[in-house]
């Protein structure tokens, strides 16, 4: 919506015409409404810290790499308690390209006691990343190689242009007539003035959500979650080919003592890599040697040698 210069002036003279009669009528809510605006201006000014920044890869609906910058924001609340999911906010993608190579930034935001606490345990860390990366797919559509790494700079980009993308930028200016009430007209302009149609706003990840997508994901950090030592089980990994030489499919075996039940095992599968989770047990995540078909991949599980065999056929 476009506003005149004169309907412009007009707007801002109510505003003030507003805040005058409250400030008249009643004194202790007009100063507890300024100083409650002041606090809010103050945060919404702060910019986000970036933490680190991983590679991976996007695979569908096109194939790119991929950049997820984790930073940590004041304005992102703190989850509130140990059996409340963790608020998480994700950016607009942004294409980019350096020297002809071809990548998109994506911009996920925690509170800072969330990664403050990852920065401590590598358990939290990968975590935390994992969330991040099923978030993008759910929000975004995107589906993402479960493999990454973290690269040696913590941010891609700007901050400037960080802060942007989680946030959004729109310079229209709100219809004050539709505004009655004075304590949200502020609140109603700063909103208006700092998010978009397509802005992505903040998402709780819960486990139904979590486990739609079959990945052994938490929605919450809690100390008896991140303490438990997960062991990368032994596996053979081989290439099936013809009499030609030709690769035909691969075939994984995956060895895992103890578990009795293909119900506790966690299966996720690419065209380009796989990734097995037992809870609190195993853990495995491997790249694959050439694309294959994840529609034709077939799963046994062999109960008397506890052992995971999977068949995945070349695309």
């Amino acid at each position: 919506m476009t506003v005149s210069s004169k309907g412009l002036l007009t707007h801002i003279s109510q505003f003030w015409n507003m805040l005058d009669d409250l400030a008249e009528n009643d004194p202790e809510r007009y100063r507890n409404f300024i100083q409650q605006e002041l606090k809010d201006g103050k945060q919404l000014c702060v910019n986000p810290e970036p933490q680190l920044c991983i590679q991976t890869k996007i695979l569908k609906p096109n194939e790119k790499v991929l950049f997820i910058n984790l930073c940590q924001w004041e304005r992102i609340p703190a989850p509130q308690s140990a059996t409340r999911p963790v608020p998480v906010s994700v950016g607009r993608p942004e294409d980019s390209a350096e020297a002809s190579d071809a990548y998109t930034i994506i911009d996920v935001a925690y509170n800072p006691g969330v990664l403050q606490a990852a920065e401590k345990d590598q358990g939290i860390k990968d975590q935390l990343i994992r969330m991040a990366m099923l978030c993008i797919e759910e929000r975004l559509q995107f589906t993402l190689a479960h493999s990454y790494h973290l690269t040696s700079f913590r941010l891609k980009g700007s901050i400037q242009r960080m802060k942007e993308s989680l946030m959004g930028i729109k310079t229209d200016f709100p219809d004050l007539k539709a505004m009655t009430r004075t304590e949200n007209t502020l609140a109603r302009i700063r909103s208006s003035t700092v998010s978009e149609p397509n802005h992505l706003p903040e998402v709780l990840l819960t486990k139904k959500q979590a486990s739609a997508k079959g990945r052994c994901l938490i929605e919450e950090i809690s100390s008896s979650e991140i303490q438990v030592e997960v062991k990368k089980p032994a596996y053979e990994l081989k290439v099936v080919k013809d009499r030609n030489e030709k690769p035909l499919k691969i075939e994984l075996k995956v060895e895992l003592p103890g578990i009795k039940s293909v119900s506790l095992c966690e299966l996720s599968v690419s065209e380009v890599d796989i990734l097995i989770e037992v809870s609190e047990m195993y853990r495995l995540c491997l790249n694959l040697p050439e694309s294959i078909n994840t529609e034709m991949t077939t799963a046994k599980f062999v109960k008397n040698k506890s052992a995971l065999i999977i068949t995945m056929p070349l695309a």
